[in-house]
């Protein structure tokens, strides 16, 4: 049911994308824009609500309960976990925001702030440290941790629905309810996910263009999807040990010797400085940026930024969350969320520092005109920070490469996800659900790549950012209420074992016969 339901809505906006793409852009833009305008503050309330919840739960006494069996060791090592979760959550994104977003806020700061200034620059790196910092990877946490608990510990179906068991009981679960759930969150991927491939192909066909004048064309953006397709398709037949696995082990190593390269040839010391006050400006102000609106003013900066990506990493959270949930057996609730919060938002903030603390230097002291480049063509942003530095042909080829191996990397864990989705939780999905989900979003992308309908898909998406934010907000109470009937459970187990034991010791001293 949950597949062909969501198949057949799928299918109505791609056709609707492909036969009247104005028309669907221009719905889904009106939708967006109520959802901003009158439900900004319940983004803003809600992503702070997950932080809080993640940060509790690690430093409660449920921090120790482990998501699988007592005795059970982690799958993966720790490096190629955290190579798993970062690839599938957002390491095309910073690739891709690394350099154009604080150059974008330096141009157009938050109300308040001039643009083109040293405040601005301040201001711009905070902003993107904030947007890519802990608030989205506490979205993911909160339903990665709920699933990962579930399914290992309590033996549940890899279902998002099934985190309700707790709160719902199961018959609504199993019924139309938990039907709704399932297919809220296979429409959100495959959205995110054809979108994103759309998108990309954009970003490389762009960075291809500017290196080497290959015309930036349809024909050259449906190529570059093709390729992607089969590379991922055969990474999906490889299964999540072999494909995945390798694929982001590959993607953290390129990445980390990518940013060495820029950090040791580019401002070093700039770089330094960058991060070091950015964090401390971070940390001041995440209060104040967590809840921050501007209704005196009516201002459109917080919703054409903060909101956008809140609901964005909102639409994004059962894809990620379900994968993360996967490979995370075996580690313990705090364990999870120490790392799944703090090492991938500190790896951000280091890349925005060196990525994006170089094209400020460049903007500011060198004249370089990054930020007309990036207010021309967003796409080009990283490629015309790495035409300042040494060997820029070798290291822009590099970073392409990068992108490329990011986006299978993304596509194979979206496959899965949604194998997982439409196979009744199954958490080995077969490789013809797979593959079929693969050929699926890839006719998609292509579909509104050719009809221009692409940026009413991504629109569409973050639409359903709204109602998902209200069952991950259940998801948390559903989470608790069974990690405290647990907790409950075990210090009754534990007050019978002391009374067991008592009674044991008083019937030893009993019959325990006087030595003369």
């Amino acid at each position: 049911m949950v597949f062909t339901i969501a198949i057949t809505i799928v299918a109505i906006f791609a056709i609707w994308g492909a036969v009247a793409p104005d028309q669907m852009a221009h719905t889904a833009n009106v939708a967006y824009t109520f959802s901003i305008h009158n439900f900004g503050w319940f983004y803003l309330l809600a992503t702070l609500f997950f932080l809080i919840f993640t940060f509790y739960l690690a430093f409660s006494r449920f921090g120790s309960i482990r998501l699988g069996d007592d005795e059970d060791e982690p799958e993966y090592s720790t490096i190629s976990w955290l190579s798993m979760l970062f690839s599938a959550g957002m390491g095309i994104g910073i690739v891709y925001w690394g350099v154009a977003e604080p150059l974008s806020h330096y141009l157009s700061p938050p109300e308040g702030v001039e643009g083109g200034t040293t405040a601005a620059a301040r201001i711009s790196m905070r902003y993107s440290f904030f947007h890519w910092g802990l608030h989205p990877w506490a979205i993911y946490a909160v339903i990665g941790l709920a699933l990962a608990y579930f399914q290992f510990r309590k033996g549940y179906k890899g279902l998002i629905s099934s985190a309700f068991i707790p709160l719902l009981g199961e018959r609504l679960v199993s019924g139309w309810l938990g039907k709704a759930i399932d297919i809220l969150a296979v429409i959100a991927t495959i959205f995110g996910v054809a979108t994103s491939l759309g998108l990309g192909a954009l970003q490389i066909t762009g960075g291809l263009h500017y290196l080497f004048g290959i015309p930036n064309t349809v024909a050259a953006q449906i190529i570059i999807i093709t390729i992607v397709t089969v590379l991922f398709l055969i990474s999906a037949t490889s299964g999540l040990d072999k494909g995945i696995r390798l694929l982001s082990n590959a993607n953290l190593v390129i990445a980390v010797l990518l940013m060495l390269f820029v950090w040791i040839t580019g401002p070093t010391s700039f770089i330094f400085e960058t991060f070091t006050t950015t964090l401390g400006s971070y940390l001041q102000n995440i209060v104040n940026m967590s809840l921050r609106l501007t209704p005196f003013s009516k201002g459109t900066w917080i919703g054409a930024w903060t909101l956008f990506y809140w609901a964005w990493w909102i639409a994004w959270a059962p894809f990620v969350g379900t994968f993360i949930a996967r490979v995370s057996k075996g580690r313990t609730i705090k364990e999870f969320v120490i790392y799944v919060l703090l090492v991938p938002s500190l790896f951000g903030f280091v890349w925005f520092s060196v990525f994006g603390g170089t094209g400020l230097q460049m903007e500011l002291f060198d004249g370089a005109q990054l930020a007309a480049a990036v207010k021309g063509d967003t796409t080009t942003a990283l490629f015309v920070m790495l035409e300042q530095l040494p060997l820029s042909t070798v290291v822009s080829l590099i970073a392409t490469l990068l992108i490329m191996i990011f986006f299978i990397a993304s596509a194979d864990s979206a496959t899965f996800v949604l194998g997982m989705l439409t196979s009744d939780g199954n958490l080995n999905p077969s490789t013809r659900v797979k593959l079929t989900w693969g050929i699926l979003q890839s006719a998609i992308a292509v579909v509104l790549l050719i009809s221009g309908g692409l940026s009413g898909l991504q629109t569409a998406s973050i639409v359903a950012a709204l109602p998902f934010a209200i069952v991950l907000i259940g998801m948390c109470f559903s989470l608790l209420k069974a990690l405290q009937e647990e907790d409950r459970e075990r210090r009754q187990r534990e007050k019978r074992q002391r009374q067991k034991l008592k009674q044991l010791l008083e019937e030893h001293e009993a019959i325990k016969i006087p030595v003369k």
